[in-house]
């Protein structure tokens, strides 16, 4: 029974829709209604710039990662990377908010830096030079999704199959985006330090 409190909990946890609630502390409005309507830090910096999507994306990681931490003080390595598992599905389907919240990639990197520091390197190197070269954040973030799993696997850290159900949610949440990718229609990233 613990463990399914801690899982829920965890679920609770990355369910707090930081992106919403930031920008309406910075009086920029009600995110779902502005930009892409998504309540993600790159919607964020497209109605607050880049310091308050920085902040969005920080807070994201950090309810993810403290998801993993709490699940890994009641059970154990592979139940924390679960829980973290528990906060991304959190995020990306909020109860407080009909189901519909980000796409995951913010407290995916949470889950890996709590869980795989190295992994998390990685992803990160890979996702700010796609991005910066391409313009495209959901590029990076697809070819992250594709990587998670194998660096799971492969670091042996016992999070293969975690990491591989973070990917499907997070590719599933990002299938327009990989739409608009193959049809050349994707937006861009305007990096804007403040708006």
């Amino acid at each position: 029974m613990t463990y399914i409190f801690v899982a829920i909990f965890a679920y609770l946890l990355g369910s707090i829709p930081m992106g919403l609630l930031l920008t309406k502390l910075a009086g920029r409005g009600d995110l779902r209604r502005v930009g892409s309507g998504n309540i993600g830090a790159t919607n964020v910096m497209r109605v607050g710039g880049l310091r308050l999507a920085g902040l969005v994306w920080l807070m994201d990681m950090a309810k993810a990662a403290l998801a993993v931490l709490i699940g890994g003080a009641v059970g154990g390595d592979v139940f924390a990377a679960w829980c973290g598992f528990m906060a991304v599905i959190g995020h990306c389907f909020p109860v407080w908010l009909g189901f519909r919240g980000g796409k995951g990639i913010s407290c995916l990197f949470g889950v890996l830096l709590a869980t795989s520091p190295l992994a998390f390197v990685i992803c990160g190197i890979e996702w700010l030079i796609v991005a910066l070269s391409t313009g495209y954040s959901s590029l990076g973030a697809v070819i992250v999704f594709c990587l998670i799993p194998v660096l799971g696997f492969v670091l042996g850290t016992g999070t293969g199959f975690v990491f591989l159900a973070i990917a499907l949610i997070c590719l599933w949440r990002h299938r327009e985006n990989i739409g608009r990718l193959v049809g050349g229609t994707e937006s861009k990233i305007v990096w804007k330090w403040k708006k």
